[in-house]
């Protein structure tokens, strides 16, 4: 029963399960009532998502040395107890039950899911490619 990495938004796969979003903000100009309806998401977790400081790092970087400074922070937040814990629970999780974890950004490659599918497998995690 594999995470599913995701656009938030993005309309959902068949059994794909529980959407979680590892965001910094709700979507804009929706109302909470109206995340789980729009297919952004059911939980809002943003334990996984950048800071605020290293999100506007990662939405600037234009260069593979800006993103690559981008993801050498953010895993760096990744590696704090609160973090790990949180992805060893999804880790955990992804062997007994479906659901999906994700971004607004269109570009999966230019996006901290994209790390955070590394963390997840990392940990174990069993992932839907």
């Amino acid at each position: 029963m594999p995470i599913r990495i995701v656009q938030l938004g993005s309309p959902r796969t068949r059994d794909e399960g529980a959407r979680i979003g590892t965001v910094r903000r709700p979507p804009r100009g929706v109302p909470k009532a109206e995340f789980a309806k729009r297919d952004y998401y059911d939980v809002w977790f943003p334990n996984l998502a950048p800071s605020l400081e290293t999100m506007k790092l990662g939405q600037a970087a234009e260069t593979d040395a800006e993103w690559k400074a981008f993801t050498k922070k953010y895993r760096a937040e990744m590696a704090t107890p609160e973090a790990q814990h949180a992805l060893a629970l999804l880790a955990t999780l992804s062997a007994q039950t479906n659901f999906s974890v994700g971004c607004y950004c269109e570009d999966e490659a230019r996006c901290h899911r994209a790390i955070l599918r590394t963390l997840l497998a990392d940990q174990g995690a069993v992932l839907k490619d």
